[in-house]
């Protein structure tokens, strides 16, 4: 089992905007049956502010790759996150495997 996480600095005042575009998709996940809904958190404090992180558990890497590959081109999923990188400055990816 793995854990995927991905970690995005916000543009500032954009990180809401971003949040709730992310619980959308979160639903549609779900909705889909194509994984496990997306756990979405904001920073308290840290290093940077406004960031915004997600984290979805997946049995394994070949499934988060298909799971990525069935909702990214599924048109309602397009329509949620159309121009989600206007809100971002940067981010990574951080894969953890879960003992």
């Amino acid at each position: 089992m793995f854990l995927v996480r991905e970690v995005m600095h916000c543009k500032p005042g954009k990180a809401g905007e971003l949040v709730r575009r992310f619980k959308e998709l979160s639903a549609l996940i779900e909705e889909m049956k194509v994984g496990q809904p997306l756990r979405v958190m904001t920073d308290v404090s840290g290093e940077r502010y406004w960031t915004v992180v997600i984290e979805q558990p997946v049995e394994s890497l070949e499934q988060h790759v298909q799971m990525t590959r069935q909702t990214m081109t599924e048109p309602r999923v397009q329509k949620v996150m159309a121009g989600y990188h206007d809100f971002v400055d940067n981010g990574r990816r951080e894969i953890y495997k879960l003992e």
